[in-house]
């Protein structure tokens, strides 16, 4: 194979694949893996050269190696013997790998002495660990190729096939070179070959040889050896020793010990397997023994004769002589009997059968222990053929046997074998010879019982072998009285019948009947009689137990604990082999507890009976947990509570608590012998009864146990004495499996209070006590430990070695302070858990450098993904920079962390972790994420900044994953793609700038990014990787947030054409399409069960939700421009959101309903054309409503506000067209039923509030709480909207009939009102008063709604408690008035509301409302008069809006002048005297607009663009508001002063209407002579000065000629559309420039009208002078003809109508045409009352 080809894979990488443990693992990949480096596996170590001048020329001539690395390389071939080409190989792959500095760093390294040294060492470690796994490659393919079970199975076995011929030899070589190789000193191998190097060397030379021949024992375990092949290796073995006589055993130390007994248990299983017992054993049963390899051998028999005799020095010789024996005496029994015998007679003094039990125990467990499992199959042959050959007697001691034929049958399928074989061959007679003495001795046969236990059928054996017994053995030591027996004392017979235990009652007793005989032999002991007795040994287990009990105090217990023991071991074994069989042992199972209970409380408790029934109890509890408990919490035996738990501090200082009669054993017994059976036994009992989930009570009876856990032994079990090894890591995993147990129960319903549950009480000890300190501490181990320790293990791999459970405990500990980190309440106050996770150390001592170094390790990929798991926990909670604890090491860290990322063949889900870890570390660790950017500033223009990929920028990974070509590969699952998504994602959400302008830029970026919105993705129902709906949704939210963030302008090209693309694909309508089949999905799969994808559902709603929201505002960039798609996605929105949200019981449901209806809303308010385009939008609505309003209110409260709000929006667009009338009277139903409920919880709430604000200051807390759930007054409430809504439909209710039979059925006025009352009083939620009033004013509208709300008691509700609303002022009208935003809600706006109701009452009611407008009128007449006067001082909207309101009202009010007068006659005079003010201040303000201006800048200056066309547009860029300002600002003022111009008209207008109906009727007061003018008071005086602005200065005629002219001035401009005067041009439309004309007429004629009427009054009145009368005459006279001949001339031009009936409340239609003789009569009018005054 060429040199140049070895760089492909390390081994360490090829035996991670060939495990299935990185990415390749399908079929096909493992297969390609293995053609490629098969021949590599075939050299076996001889592919690791040794250095030659031909590679050192080579390498010098390699251009492709830095000159430092192939220096260095030079080195490490010095220090190791290894070819220097490998050597730089070597030393490339350990850069990859292991290298734990950054590539910057390794240049200083390699030049530093040092350092260098320190490389070298690791490299040697490296390389040795290379050839390791370079062995283990072929150990797995031996150990599966014939595993139907494993999945490679088929690769392996061709793979196999290829190596077969050739493995052998190569690898026999290989061990004899290795174990004569001679040890490395510093003259040949360089000074760095110190004596710890040498004995490292010998170490790793011991570890090769016992791998190399376990590969050959396994291959001969599969492949006949030939009889040559025996003998030479015989021949090596025996020169070797067996391991002993190594050439450099002056080097071995204890720590080598087991690796040496490895190499001899091989050495003695390869000779024993190559004899073929097995086969032997069959052609002996069969007779053909010639078939046999070594029957035709005589020769090397002979030799092996000769070679064995000198054998029997060595204890691993022992198997191998007992199987010659049987081999010799099976070929040729005649022909060297001396010769057998003899070693037959070494074999037995070697104690060959303890040694087999000492070797297959240090082989070890046969969990997936192959090796071992083949051993013992290979024992098995050679037992079961020696006992069939020999006699038992001649074997000696028959508990040794029994003790190796046990350990053989715990390997997999042997028990089973052992059943189908006759009883009277191999094993079956030890099982026969141990039931001859039973049950005078028990042990021997339970022992072999228990492990001919594997499987459910072996169980049923046992079960029946045991159940039908028919011997009972006895040893007398005298003959008894009451048998009879022959001459010869052979044979007893029973006189009497006889009670076998003496103690035992009933049902646990065996009766022995009378004539039994039974056969004597007499031996040592006496008489061994075996009666021939039937009987069921399970009631004699029963009889032991029950004796036990009775004798438990007394001197016997030791003696009966023996019998027992065995008894309990059986049971154990049996409910947990097969389950079945509990129910027939509930005999023995029942008095376990008892046994628990009385053993546990005497003075010396036998600890492996107790550990024994613990045992049992834990089978037993893992299927009933509850029964268990319930008996064991009687035994005393756990720990227990002696006062009820009431709260947390109580139970964590275990006040009250009994450690029960397991905490003394632990203390007093366990912890000063140092065994810990009961401990083991307890922690799993208690794990078991906690994940049985037994209940809150039975939980926190479980409270003192794990608080002993906690308190006791986590924080100081690693101090205890131990004797075993590996114990203490046992029980530091099972204490952690405790905690992970607890910390994993589902939370039941805690509400209990104060009381803790087990969870947390758990989660407190670890976070506040030294519990979790410990915890902390195991997480601490550190990287380096475990490798050290996997090291040390001398077995090839399994996963029971003291690594294997050290990495377990670390493990759960990174879990445990994970959960208990996400679970801690949270709280201000930093918990000791996280000060000692977080804390900074020196020396990168810190636990943070410790979590993140775990991605050096390589054994286990869950290790390393738990503590990045915790790292991201850590990086989110806790208030700490990772960066800052990394320290130094940061940069090396990186560089795993991003080798790892990078690797084709690394773990998926380890790569997927650290791209959630960066994710995450985007928001909370800038420091972090700077680091793994790796930005790069480019040298460019001065100022501008330009960034460039740095070389390890985890930027680039993530480029590569999101490729659109890669998709699909194994190296890039989807998963792996919605990591690296995310993390881009969370760099666009926390805009990293400087990263994104990386992205954005780079080449096919927004192709790739957006590749997965085009694919086409499976139907909802069959989505099996739900995490592609995640990838499309951070793509989206990506594009998203780029829309949003960029101006359009900006955008990258390539993003624009994907947009383009996505719009022209049809991809819109695709996508909308899918998210309605994704809710229509989770709407009918949720009544079913429960939905698998949900939380993916709702990301790509929401995106696509973001996604809409920004096309309404984003269109022409987003390409969503087609009314037709945009009606698609419309209807799609709907029918998907009536979807969720008509399943009202799920919950799933009513959060995407609630998600759809948000977009919905949005829709209906943006997109307006299309909805009126849209089929019946109110249909669905109403349905959704309905369902709505059955859901859970809690839940509901702002979906509810949603729909409401869409039913108005989807009314004010489409209206009630003709044909959908029918759903009206429903919808009035369900939205007056709402009002209802919520304006009667708004007034239980506004009470309670009053009530809490009535109570003192230091009222308790849980007050402020409960006020928190009550009603809350908001603008988008639910009560708001609901108003709202009916007032839309009263207002689309044109003759009000549904409205009316609603209001019967329901009564909602009288709630309104009566909330309203409340609100008004309180001067609380304002906004649902607006809304109350609002409703209130539509329906006041038709002559039915007017009467219903007042016959409901709207004056009653309204009058008094609407002077709460505003304070009366004593010094000067202006305080009263806000200058605030007209549209803002404030208290004045409700003033005016209900000034506008009681107009609106008033004109629709007339006569029936006139006492109770007069009544409102007398309590408000302060604040109207105030009103009145406030125009002259205060000119802002707000103050000008209530003067328009209050005269509005008075206008109405004032056509009942005889009533008003009757009751009020004072305030009458009053608001006549106010109104004619009123008008003299209007036409000051209007004909002077110079002062006009000029008191608007100074009065309201900052509150000046308070129009409501006047506001700027917020996105306006910041350098055109600069240029453009000046003219801006003079805008927004003629804008402004325009708005106040139009008030002064609506407000003078009225106030003229007003008036005239205070003054006579012009025709009656012409024409009636007797008129009594008493009636009428005169409004102006006689005076015809212009209007002063000045309140000294009474009304009067010229103010009213003033106001004429005023307005025929304005008309003037109207028509010459002057825009320096009034700002014309500014005005939006024709249809409000006809309006405006229309008013001016208005005012023109009424002014007219009242100047002619108090003329005539004045020219009538006697008082008056006659002088002062001709004045009058003859300043009108010339006054008017001027007016007339202006008016005249502007009609000969086309005049507007009048009145602007479009501005003011009254009958007529809008906009009637203008039409000359229409205004005919009314200069008629004037020019005969000039006529008249002229005569």
């Amino acid at each position: 194979m060429a040199d140049s080809e070895m760089y492909v894979r390390s081994s360490r990488e090829l035996w991670t694949i060939l495990l299935g443990r990185s990415a390749l693992r399908e079929p096909a990949q493992i297969e390609e893996e293995l053609d490629r480096n098969w021949e590599r596996l075939l050299q076996g170590l001889c592919y690791y050269k040794t250095p030659s001048s031909s590679a050192a020329e080579k390498l010098k001539a390699d251009k492709g190696v830095a000159q430092p690395l192939k220096d260095f390389g030079l080195r490490i071939s010095k220090l190791l013997g290894l070819d220097q080409q490998q050597s730089v190989q070597i030393l490339q792959c350990y850069l990859q790998e292991d290298y734990r500095g950054t590539r910057n760093t390794l240049k200083d390294v390699l030049q530093d002495e040092r350092p260098s040294q320190a490389l070298l060492l690791k490299i040697a470690d490296y390389y040795y660990e290379e050839r390791v796994c370079h062995l283990r490659c072929v150990l797995l393919l031996l150990t599966y190729f014939q595993d139907e079970r494993h999945p490679y199975r088929v690769e392996y076995s061709n793979c196999v096939n290829k190596l077969e011929k050739d493995l052998v030899n190569n690898y026999q070589k290989q061990f004899e070179t290795l174990f004569k190789a001679e040890s490395p000193t510093w003259e040949t191998h360089g000074n760095l070959m110190t004596e710890r190097q040498v004995s490292r060397w010998f170490l790793q030379c011991l570890r090769e040889q016992s791998l190399l021949l376990e590969i050959l024992f396994l291959y001969y375990a599969y492949f006949e050896m030939g009889p040559g092949d025996l003998l030479s290796f015989t021949k090596m073995f025996k020169e070797q020793g067996f391991g002993l006589r190594q050439t450099n055993r002056h080097l071995v130390d204890k720590s080598m010990d087991a690796l040496v007994d490895r190499i001899g248990y091989f050495s003695c299983l390869i000779l024993v397997e190559g004899m073929d017992i097995d086969f032997l054993h069959k052609c002996a049963l069969e007779d053909r023994t010639e078939q046999h390899q070594f029957s035709n051998t005589p020769a090397i028999s002979r030799e092996m004769d000769q070679m064995l005799l000198t054998f029997g020095d060595i204890p691993h010789h022992g198997p191998v002589l007992l199987a010659w024996v049987l081999l010799r005496h099976t070929l040729s029994p005649d022909e060297s009997s001396p010769v057998i015998r003899r070693i037959g007679n070494t074999s037995l003094q070697l104690g060959v059968f303890q040694y087999l039990t000492t070797m297959l125990q240090g082989l070890g467990g046969t969990g997936n222990n192959c090796t071992a499992s083949t051993a013992r199959m290979c024992i098995y042959g050679l037992l079961s053929f020696v006992i069939t050959s020999f006699e038992e007697e001649t074997l000696g001691s028959q508990q040794h046997l029994i003790n190796a034929a046990c350990e053989v049958l715990s390997a997999p399928s042997l028990a089973e074998l052992f059943w189908e074989t006759k009883p009277t061959m191999g094993l079956g007679m030890i099982l026969d010879s141990a039931m001859g003495m039973f049950p005078h001795k028990t042990g021997m046969l339970l022992q072999l019982l228990t492990a001919l236990l594997s499987d459910k059928s072996t169980a049923k054996k046992v079960y029946i072998f045991l159940d039908k017994m028919s011997f009972y053995t006895e040893v007398y030591k005298t003959k008894p009285n009451d048998v009879i027996s022959r001459d010869d004392e052979t044979l007893w017979r029973r006189q009497a019948p006889k009670l076998l235990y003496p103690l035992g009652l009933g049902q646990t007793n065996l009766r022995m009947p009378q004539g039994v005989l039974g056969q004597v032999a007499v031996g040592e002991q006496g008489y061994v009689v075996r009666w021939d007795y039937s009987y069921s040994a399970w009631i004699l287990f029963t009889c032991e137990i029950e004796m036990l009990l009775h004798v438990v105090s007394t001197a016997d217990v030791i003696l009966h604990c023996e019998r027992v023991k065995p008894i309990l071991d059986l049971v154990h074994k049996m409910i947990s082999t097969d389950w079945t069989v509990s129910d027939c042992l509930l005999p023995l199972t029942s008095r376990i507890y008892m046994l628990l209970q009385r053993l546990t409380s005497v003075i010396n408790p036998p600890v492996d009976v107790i550990a024994s029934c613990a045992n049992c109890l834990i089978v037993l509890a893992a299927r009933m947990p509850g029964k268990v408990w319930s008996s064991l919490h009687h035994t005393g035996f756990l720990p227990f509570a002696s006062s009820p738990l009431t709260n947390m501090a109580q139970s964590i200082s275990a006040e009250g608590m009994k450690a029960g009669n397991y905490g003394n054993l632990l203390v007093l017994i366990e912890q000063p012998r140092g065994e810990y059976a009961v401990t083991i036994a307890f922690l799993r009992l208690v794990t078991t009864l906690v994940k049985g989930q037994l209940g809150s009570t039975q939980d926190k009876g479980l409270i003192p146990c794990v608080l002993l856990v906690l308190k006791e032994m986590l924080p100081t079990y690693h101090k205890w004495r131990y004797n075993t090894h590996g114990v203490r890591e046992r029980i530091g995993c099972l204490i952690l499996e405790l905690v992970h147990a607890i910390l994993n129960l589902s939370p039941e319903g805690e509400a209990s209070g104060s009381t803790p549950t087990l969870q947390s009480l758990c989660i407190y000890s670890l976070a506040n006590t030294e519990a979790g300190q410990a915890v902390v501490n195991i997480m601490g181990v550190g990287v380096d430990t475990i490798d050290v320790v996997l090291a040390a293990q001398p077995s090839s791999g399994g996963s029971e070695g003291p690594g294997q459970i050290l990495i377990q405990t670390v493990k759960l500990a990174f879990s445990v302070t994970n959960n208990v980190i996400r679970l801690k309440p949270p709280s201000s106050a930093v918990s000791p858990l996280e000060q000692a996770l977080t804390q900074h150390g020196g020396h990168g001592s810190n636990l943070i450098a410790v979590l993140a170094k775990y991605i050096y390790h390589k054994h286990d990929p869950a290790l390393p993904r738990l503590a990045i798991q915790l790292l991201k926990r850590l990086a989110t909670v806790a208030p700490m920079s990772v960066y800052a604890c990394l320290g130094g090491d940061a940069a090396a860290i990186r560089d795993a962390f991003l080798t790892r990322l990078q690797s084709r063949t690394e773990d998926m889900r380890i790569k997927v972790m650290i791209l959630e870890f960066l994710t995450v570390a985007v928001e909370t660790q800038p420091g972090l994420i700077e680091l793994f950017l790796n930005l790069e500033v480019k040298d460019g223009a001065e100022g501008s900044k330009e960034f460039l990929l740095g070389e390890w920028s985890c930027l680039q990974v993530v480029l590569d994953l999101i490729d659109s070509r890669q998709q699909g590969k194994y190296w890039c699952p989807p998963q792996l793609h919605r990591a690296a998504l995310a993390f881009l994602h969370a760099l666009w959400q926390d805009r990293r700038d400087s990263a994104i302008s990386v992205l954005r830029t780079k080449e096919r970026f927004w192709e790739n990014l957006t590749t997965p919105l085009f694919g086409t993705l499976p139907a909802p129902s069959d989505i099996t990787e739900p995490c592609v709906l995640e990838t499309c949704a951070f793509v989206m939210k990506i594009i998203g947030l780029e829309i949003y963030y960029v101006v359009s302008g900006s955008l990258e090209r390539s993003l624009k054409d994907a947009l383009q693309k996505f719009s022209s694909g049809r991809r819109y309508e695709y996508w909308s399409q899918y998210v309605k089949s994704l809710v229509v999905h989770v709407a009918e799969t949720e009544e079913e069960e429960g939905v698998h994808s949900f939380s993916e559902t709702q990301m790509v709603i929401s995106a696509w939700r973001m996604l809409l929201i920004l096309s309404t505002s984003h269109s022409d960039v987003m390409q969503l421009k087609e009314d037709s798609a945009r009606l698609k996605l419309f209807m799609d929105v709907l029918d998907g959101t009536k979807a969720a949200l008509l399943v009202p019981m799920s919950v799933p449901c009513l959060r995407l309903g609630s998600m759809m209806a948000t977009l919905l809303l949005i829709l209906l308010k943006q997109w307006r054309s299309v909805v009126a385009t849209a089929p019946d939008v109110l249909a669905p609505l109403s349905l959704i409503l309905e369902s709505v309003l059955q859901a859970d209110q809690q839940l509901m409260e702002s979906t509810k506000a949603k729909v409401f709000s869409a039913l108005i929006s989807a009314l004010q667009i489409q209206g009630l067209n003709g044909g959908e009338i029918s759903q009206l009277p429903q919808l009035l139903l369900c939205v007056c039923e709402t009002v209802q409920d919520e304006a009667l919880a708004l007034i239980d709430s506004t009470r309670h509030a009053a009530q809490v604000r009535d109570i003192p200051d230091d009222k308790d807390s849980m007050e402020t709480d409960a006020v928190r759930s009550f009603q809350k007054d908001q603008r988008d409430g639910v009560c708001v909207l609901a108003l709202h809504l009916a007032k839309e439909l009263c207002r689309a209710d044109e003759d009000g009939e549904h409205w009316v039979l609603v209001m019967r059925k329901i009564p909602a006025l009288h709630s309104i009102l009566s909330a309203l009352e409340l609100s008004l009083r309180s001067k609380q939620n304002l906004y649902f008063t607006e809304a109350a009033l609002h409703l209130l004013l539509t329906l006041a509208r038709t002559p039915q709604g007017a009467a219903a709300v007042a016959g409901a008691g709207v004056i009653q509700s309204i009058c008094l408690p609407l002077l709460s609303v505003y304070e009366v002022p004593s010094n000067g009208a202006s305080q009263g008035f806000s200058r605030k935003s007209q549209d803002a809600p404030c208290w004045p706006g409700v003033y005016r509301l209900s000034m506008s109701l009681m107009e609106i009452l008033l004109k629709t009611l007339r006569y029936n409302f006139i006492n109770e407008a007069l009544d409102f009128v007398g309590v408000h007449q302060e604040r109207i008069l105030q009103c009145l006067n406030a125009v002259r001082t205060v000119q802002s909207l707000v103050c000008l809006d209530e003067a328009d309101h209050t005269v509005g009202f008075l206008l109405q009010l004032s056509s009942f002048c005889k009533e008003w007068q009757f009751h009020l006659p004072h305030l009458l005079r009053d608001v006549q005297i106010n109104l004619c003010y009123l008008c003299q201040t209007c036409t000051y303000l209007l004909h002077s607009r110079n002062m006009l201006h000029h008191y608007l800048q100074a009065k309201n200056g900052e509150a000046l663009p308070s129009g409501p066309r006047a506001q700027r547009d917020p996105q306006t860029p910041s350098k055109a508001a600069a240029e453009g300002g000046g003219g801006e600002r003079e805008e927004a003022e003629q804008k402004a002063l325009l708005a106040v111009q139009c008030s002064l008209l609506k407000i003078l207008s009225k106030t003229l209407a007003t008036l005239q109906h205070f003054t006579p009727d012009c025709c009656q007061i012409i024409l009636d002579q007797c008129m009594d003018l008493a009636e009428y008071r005169t409004l102006f005086v006689l005076s015809f000065t212009t209007s002063a602005f000045d309140a000294d200065v009474a009304p009067s005629f010229g103010t009213l000629l003033a106001t004429i002219n005023v307005a025929l001035s304005m008309l003037g401009e109207v028509e010459k559309k002057e825009p320096a005067s009034l700002s014309v041009a500014s005005l939006a439309s024709s249809e409000e420039t006809q309006a405006l004309k229309s008013l001016l007429m208005f005012t023109m004629e009424n002014c007219f009208y009242v100047l002619i009427s108090q003329a005539v009054r004045c020219l009538k009145d006697p008082s008056i002078a006659p002088r002062d009368k001709q004045r009058l005459k003859q300043e009108l006279g010339s006054e008017l003809s001027t007016l007339l001949s202006s008016l005249s001339r502007h009609f000969r031009r086309g005049a507007p109508s009048s009145p602007a009936s479009s501005l003011l409340p009254s009958p007529q239609p809008p906009g009637a045409k203008a039409s000359h003789e229409g205004q005919e009569p009314f200069i008629q009018l004037v020019q005969a009352f000039v006529r008249h005054i002229q005569r």
